[in-house]
């Protein structure tokens, strides 16, 4: 077996553990799977089990994205089966996303892979994350929604990856990794036309 294919496997498992789910259940009597928007990830943990576990819950999805892509980066040095190194560590990097979006530990019901693509960003371009970050940051602070934050971050980093590599596998990458994050945002989009969507309390 390919080192990269076993990476990817690796990267899916890794992320389909629901970070948010196992701190809340250990550290607190919240489901986030029943209150807030009743999803896993670091804002409804934030939001219904307290500032501590939502960091918590946020550097660990953000670590479920980092570690497969550092692998790849550390252990994939040739193409393997005709396979050019960066494509490899493209599928690493969207491993992860792909199974906390649909993690094969919870029926394939997860989350929305935001900060898990955060991670798997951060190592194949560290300037884009910094831009999004600043984008993020004012979409936030004027508008005051989250979801807005991380759909228009979503949407246009592909932009940034095309600017700032070379690479075409990346700029594939990031396309798949906003047609997931736009997927799993459907709802606060269209909470968000409707006027309903909650806005971010500090």
């Amino acid at each position: 077996m390919p080192i990269g294919i076993f990476v990817a496997l690796f990267g899916y498992l890794l992320g389909s553990i629901p970070t948010g789910l196992l701190l809340t259940k250990f550290f607190s009597k919240a489901d986030p799977r029943k209150i807030g928007s009743k999803n896993i990830g670091a804002t409804n943990i934030f939001r219904t089990a307290g500032r501590r576990l939502g960091i918590l819950t946020l550097i660990g999805d953000i670590l479920k994205g980092m570690i497969p892509v550092v692998m790849a980066f550390s252990l994939i040095t040739s193409n393997k089966w005709g396979i050019p190194v960066d494509y490899w560590i493209a599928l690493a990097g969207l491993s992860p996303i792909v199974g906390h979006v649909f993690p094969i530990f919870l029926g394939f019901k997860g989350g929305k892979g935001v900060a898990t693509a955060l991670g798997v960003y951060f190592f194949i371009s560290t300037a884009a994350v910094i831009l999004e970050a600043i984008l993020f940051v004012f979409i936030v602070w004027r508008w005051r929604f989250i979801s807005l934050g991380s759909v228009a971050c979503g949407m246009t980093i592909p932009i940034l990856i095309a600017f700032l590599t070379d690479s075409r596998a990346y700029f594939i990458l990031s396309i798949v990794i906003a047609a997931l994050i736009l997927y799993r945002h459907q709802s606060n989009i269209s909470r968000l036309l409707q006027g309903t969507e909650n806005k971010w309390k500090t």
